[in-house]
């Protein structure tokens, strides 16, 4: 059986209530006070942690597209200028973090560059996220390694063989891997849930699950399958700008997925056949015939 892995003050584990984390990612548009809101849904739902990207735009942009012009909330601007409009810098990260300090709400960042991972590193994160575009990015692996840190490494777009790869890399940090199809939003049909146990057959980790498609139902099944870690990018708005909304959860939806995944939590129970105290009326009424 997995050993629990301790994320801030929680656990992660077969014995130890699912990890819910809201991705904010980029759906903030760079807006501070959206993030704000953001992480309010976080703590008013009792989600576990909210989850950021951050990227050095010159490291993670291709040279040939920085000067393709995209249409963005701010106008016509160079991809470029885009990518550094939706980062925040320090000073706007550590007023992220003191408010979601002030909430109780852990954050966390998937960085992209090993310049992000520095940047990262001079906030008391309880954990770095690998994005499924950097599963194979081995350099930048090893450094998120060396930090010692726990790791929650997502596994789209990835062969077994790549993920096997990857997963050497953190042979010394506490790990959870998080079965995921990089589709925004996936097709059910794509979704493959069952890679939560074929994933948990191979490697003795926790098992989680980062969910892009439309809907709940899916990600309620992969709490029932056994996922101990569960990740929904969440939203004020699926129909505000970006390429993340459309396979968002919105407040709403954030609150509902919160309870649910608590109930399914509370129906899967322990396997051990019982009598509860509950059905001794009903039996007494209708069985005919005693135990013998």
């Amino acid at each position: 059986m997995a050993t629990s892995v301790k994320i801030g003050s929680s656990y992660v584990g077969p014995d130890e209530p699912i990890y819910i984390v809201g991705e904010i990612g980029i759906n903030h548009n760079g807006d501070i006070e959206v993030v704000k809101k953001l992480v309010d849904v976080a703590a008013e739902t009792g989600l576990s942690a909210v989850k950021f990207q951050k990227r050095t735009p010159e490291l993670c942009v291709p040279r040939d597209q920085w000067d393709i012009e995209r249409d963005t909330p701010w106008g016509v601007m160079k991809y470029i200028d885009y990518r550094h409009k939706v980062e925040f810098d320090e000073t706007e990260y550590r007023e992220i973090s003191d408010y979601c300090a002030s909430k109780n709400v852990d954050w966390f960042a998937s960085p992209w560059d090993e310049e992000a991972v520095d940047f990262l590193d001079n906030f008391d994160t309880p954990c770095y996220k690998i994005a499924s575009a950097s599963v194979t990015d081995i350099p930048l692996l090893t450094k998120i390694a060396a930090t010692g840190r726990t790791v929650i490494l997502s596994t789209g777009m990835s062969t077994m063989e790549e993920i096997r790869a990857a997963v050497a890399v953190f042979a010394n940090n506490p790990l959870v891997i998080c079965h995921s199809t990089s589709a925004y939003p996936c097709d059910p049909s794509e979704l493959n849930l069952r890679m939560i146990h074929t994933l948990a057959s191979e490697f003795d980790v926790p098992i989680g699950y980062s969910g892009h498609e439309v809907g709940l139902a899916p990600t309620l099944t992969a709490a029932a399958l056994g996922a101990r870690l569960i990740e929904r990018h969440i939203t004020l708005d699926r129909t505000m700008w970006g390429s993340d909304q459309s396979a968002s959860v919105e407040p709403q939806g954030v609150s509902k997925l919160v309870r649910d995944i608590r109930v399914v939590e509370s129906a899967l129970g322990d396997g051990v056949k019982k009598v509860y105290e509950s059905e001794l009326g009903v039996m007494a009424k209708l069985r005919r015939a005693p135990s013998t």
